[in-house]
């Protein structure tokens, strides 16, 4: 009986051990879980700074996390070697590059590689070039669209708070968007944090020139043109057009200030009699081409049967390629076509295939179609305007100086001491006008730091060295002198005339516009009447 009893009591026992085992484990492994797994209801960590939301990686880093894109993970590790290595915990501030990170098109994705590493190579150059503070980059992805912007400016606004990270200015913009224009009135208008735009071009992004008002976006300098400045530096290296030439073509898709402004740049008053009207498309985004094409096929009709040889083109790369091959198919009894648009079309080239060259051709040795725009830049231009008859014998700073600074920054590339970022292409102007942008807040912040007390200026001080940058103090950018005029804006910067041409299938430099019709003044002084 007795034994019959310790077995029992043995049994007993055992069972509520097996179960108190049991649950240790299960407690183990949930706080294993626990400790792995975000809470329900968190964003996972995709790096340091950076969360998932609706299947992006948003946020802002600085220690080479690429955003899943392959093609910036060489230019992200040198920025985070840089940071690392040179910078340290040296006197610094830090300079946010806000574009989408994570583009779905190939050719969005390489376009983006020349923006990252503009923005590196200007890093590396300030960091030897210049005096302290030194600049620390990091990489702000707003999502798709900027769509997502309030998120990476609720960060911003920390890390500008923040003395460990001393943010002292915000760049990058390269899509003239509804939701980029909050990002920017929110980071100049409430957070008072410098900001350059150095690609964004429409006119609602820009401060008004002589304003009696309060400024839309205090604190925001920009170095691209305007789409009006654009639209009137392409007329003067045109010369006069008469209104009959010319037709335009718009994409009316909403919240696209980009091709708004664009196309009320493209609506100047010509001479002569009046040309045809307006042909207007909507597209379903920026990069879907949607049903388009059968539009652009009725609309070439139209434009064949009509007096217009230049064909204006207010609209994205993906759309003008296929409206210029539709165009093309046309073959209208001969007739050849120029269309221009805008600087958003530098990239128009990596959106060809291959059999697109031949139809622009359209079957002759002389192509049917050519397509002109405004580039911000070409790294050809210097070169070439030097070699024109007269350009040797004058020689003047304007060219000159943006050459030397074109050649040094094709040596640095050349010489790989700033390390393996990937092929560097300078012809879409991506990564000379990035680099631009970033060497000109550099230039802010040493001026900044040399009026104020310490290392580290504040916000308001780097901003307020906008308007500083001319004469003497002028930006010696590879796209040309950057002089700013109160308002933040570039006076007279130069656009270069760049045609895709079907024959040699490249991008070729054709020569140089200027907004105000002629050259800027000795020394990049700015007048009065801007």
């Amino acid at each position: 009986m007795r034994r019959f009893g310790n077995w029992l009591y043995n049994t007993f026992l055992a069972n509520w051990m097996r179960r108190i085992l049991t649950l240790a484990g299960l407690g183990a492994a949930v706080a294993l879980l626990y400790w792995l797994l975000p809470p329900i209801g968190e964003p996972e960590s995709c790096a340091k700074g950076v969360e998932s939301h609706g299947g992006e990686c948003i946020g802002v880093n600085g220690t080479g996390y690429a955003f899943g894109t392959p093609e910036i993970d060489a230019v992200a590790r040198a920025i985070a070697k840089e940071n690392e290595e040179f910078v340290g915990d040296k006197p610094h501030v830090t300079v946010a590059l806000m574009l989408p990170l994570q583009p779905d098109l190939a050719a969005e994705r390489v376009q983006l590689r020349s923006e990252v590493q503009g923005a590196y190579l200007a890093q590396y150059r300030a960091n030897r070039d210049e005096t302290t503070p030194l600049l620390r980059l990091v990489l702000a992805n707003p999502g798709d669209g900027y769509a997502q912007q309030e998120r990476v400016v609720d960060q911003l606004a920390a890390m500008a708070a923040d003395k460990r990270d001393n943010l002292r200015a915000v760049t990058g913009f390269n899509l003239s968007l509804d939701a980029t224009k909050k990002a920017i009135t929110r980071l100049t208008n409430e957070l008072h944090i410098p900001v350059l735009a150095a690609r964004v071009s429409a006119d609602e992004l820009a401060n008004p020139e002589n304003s009696t008002g309060k400024d839309p976006f205090p604190g925001l300098a920009r170095i691209i043109p305007t789409n009006r400045q654009q639209a009137d530096a392409l007329a003067n290296f045109h010369g006069e057009l008469q209104d009959e030439e010319t037709v335009l073509v718009r994409d009316k898709r909403p919240h696209d200030i980009y091709n708004d402004s664009l196309a009320r740049a493209f609506s100047r008053d010509e001479k002569g009699p009046p040309g045809p009207k307006e042909q207007p498309f909507e597209s379903p985004s920026i990069t879907d081409p949607g049903d388009t094409g059968n539009d652009f096929t009725l609309i070439a009709q139209n434009i064949c049967q009509s007096t217009a040889r230049y064909v204006y083109f207010a609209g994205r790369p993906v759309h003008l390629r296929l409206f210029a091959l539709k165009l093309a198919d046309v073959q209208c009894e001969g007739k050849k076509y120029t269309i221009v648009s805008g600087s958003g079309a530098a990239t128009l080239n990596r959106y060809m295939k291959d059999d697109d060259w031949e139809r622009l051709r359209g079957g002759g040795k002389e192509p049917v179609i050519k397509v002109q725009y405004a580039a911000p830049g070409h790294p050809d231009a210097w070169d070439r305007e030097l070699r024109k008859p007269g350009g040797a014998k004058e020689r003047r700073a304007y060219l000159t100086e943006p050459r030397a600074e074109m050649e040094a920054l094709r040596a640095l590339v050349r010489s790989g001491r700033a390390g393996d970022i990937g092929e560097v292409r300078l012809e879409d102007s991506r990564t000379m006008l990035v680099h631009d942008g970033v060497r000109t807040i550099a230039k802010a912040v040493v001026l900044a730091n040399a009026q104020t007390e310490g290392t580290v200026s504040p916000l308001r001080r780097v901003s307020d060295m906008w308007q500083r940058l001319e004469a003497v103090n002028r930006v010696r950018g590879t796209s040309g002198w950057i002089c700013l005029t109160n308002a933040g804006n570039a006076y007279d910067k130069p656009v270069a005339v760049v045609e895709l041409n079907p024959r040699t299938e490249k991008l070729q430099y054709v020569g140089i516009g200027w907004p105000e019709d002629k050259a800027q003044p000795e020394g990049c002084r700015v007048p009065s009447e801007t």
